[in-house]
């Protein structure tokens, strides 16, 4: 009971909050705007509890594209692996088990159950195929059941890679297979996990030739509150050769990076990162941002570059000092998640060259940001303008949300995939028809906040 009060008193708290008023697109560009600091004892809490989509209803898609239901009545989709004949897979799950110590912890818990939808905690992979080429999965299987929080997936040759919250697997994989035993699964390298596990997901890429994997591991803490020792390998991006199991840090201080992708011009890493709470609505700003080898970009002792946090303790002003700033903002408290290159899309012009961003959407801002996937246009292996909206209309006028987009792919026939965890569905995103694949369209506009 003691407890329960003390959680209902930090909601009060949290709900009285005060923090920056910016619109959200403030902190958007290379150049976003750094408020003072709002120091909070819990961020506040604005939920968007899902409804799901009923009587037709879907996203909107900007001007000149169109969107159908690539497969719908699923449980908790996160994320999508488009494999080369066409077949696409969907990790299909959601993180627990997680040891929650503080009252604050068990508010934060409460308030993550309520925006996504009640459903069995399935881990699973499933397989959907779209036989007729019409957009929509006909056929749906199980790919392999049993897992335990899986998320990234990438297929080199005839070996599929999967990222468990707490080890990477590796499995055959033949063209066509619409199933795999658990069974024939193998361990290649363990994972950071352990009973707090804060941020469970770990995403996963290949390199280009196959010989390293790279795994996106988030802190185990908002900033370092739990310990540094119970950082280790985490806030990174870890290098994992297959061959052997070794493990090491690629970059750090990277507080949760998930989406990765490779820029096709430069053949550089880039990834979207979530970054810490309770500093204000405008603080800090999520990021895109090319991945430098060896690289230290703040985390938790200074956020976008070395604007120094206070809160992190003990401090490390060495550390500060040689923070990297990152490449792109992306607003602050988006919940960015999916990322994917626009390297095969058939979607326009305007939408040729650059990244497509799943945003997940706030809980933890008083006016919400994201809802949406964006498109951030590049030019010479850099971002190139402000972020152009994709797919829009995942919140209700109620302030509730139909559904929340999660990770992004590109198909074999150059649609985009998007991955909606509390809509159960995978949405297709194409050019509209009549729509000219070579001609500009008129700018999309912006997301309802």
């Amino acid at each position: 009971m003691r407890g329960l009060l003390a959680g209902a008193a930090l909601l009060a708290l949290a709900a009285c909050s005060r923090g920056q008023t910016l619109p959200p697109e403030a902190g958007e560009g290379p150049n976003p705007k750094l408020p003072e600091p709002h120091y909070q004892l819990l961020a506040p809490i604005k939920l968007s509890p899902p409804l799901g989509w009923h009587n037709g209803r879907t996203p909107q898609p900007a001007s000149g594209l169109a969107v159908n239901a690539f497969a719908t009545g699923l449980e908790h989709p996160r994320w999508l692996l488009a494999l080369p004949n066409g077949d696409v897979l969907v990790a299909e799950t959601d993180g627990g088990g997680e040891v929650k110590k503080r009252p604050k912890d068990f508010v934060m818990g409460w308030a993550m159950a309520k925006v996504h939808a009640e459903q069995q905690r399935n881990d699973r992979i499933s397989l959907l195929r779209d036989g007729d080429g019409d957009g929509v999965a006909e056929t749906r299987t199980t790919f392999i059941p049993g897992l335990n929080s899986a998320f990234g997936m990438a297929l080199v040759g005839d070996t599929l890679y999967v990222a468990n919250t707490d080890a990477v697997l590796r499995f055959p994989y033949r063209d066509g297979v619409t199933a795999i035993p658990r069974s024939a699964g193998v361990e290649v390298a363990k994972l950071p996990a352990g009973p707090i596990n804060h941020h469970w997901t770990k995403s996963l890429v290949a390199s280009r030739d196959g010989s390293r994997l790279y795994v996106g591991v988030g802190a185990n803490s908002n900033v370092a509150e739990n310990g540094m020792n119970n950082e280790v390998h985490r806030a990174a991006i870890l290098e994992v050769d297959p061959a052997t199991g070794a493990v090491r840090e690629f970059a750090t201080g990277i507080r949760n990076p998930v989406g990765m992708d490779w820029e096709p011009t430069t053949g550089a890493l880039w990834a979207v990162v979530n970054e810490r709470d309770e500093l204000g609505d405008d603080l800090p700003p999520d990021y895109l941002t090319s991945v430098r080898p060896g690289g230290f970009y703040g985390w938790p002792y200074s956020y976008w570059g070395q604007n120094v946090d206070k809160r992190a303790y003990p401090p490390r002003p060495d550390l500060a000092a040689r923070a990297i700033r990152p490449d792109y903002g992306l607003g602050s408290h988006g919940g960015q998640l999916g990322l994917t290159f626009a390297t095969g899309a058939a979607l326009g012009a305007r939408f040729a060259s650059g990244a497509f961003i799943g945003q997940h959407g706030s809980w933890n801002r008083s006016r919400r940001n994201g809802y949406r996937v964006i498109f951030v246009p590049f030019a010479n292996g850099k971002p190139a303008g402000m972020p152009v909206a994709v797919l829009t209309g995942f919140l209700a006028p109620s302030g509730n949300s139909y559904g929340r987009p999660v990770g992004v792919a590109i198909d074999k026939r150059g649609a985009l995939l998007v991955a909606d965890d509390a809509g159960n569905t995978v949405w297709r995103v194409t050019l509209a028809r009549g729509s000219s694949p070579l001609g500009a369209q008129p700018a999309a506009s912006r997301a309802a906040r």
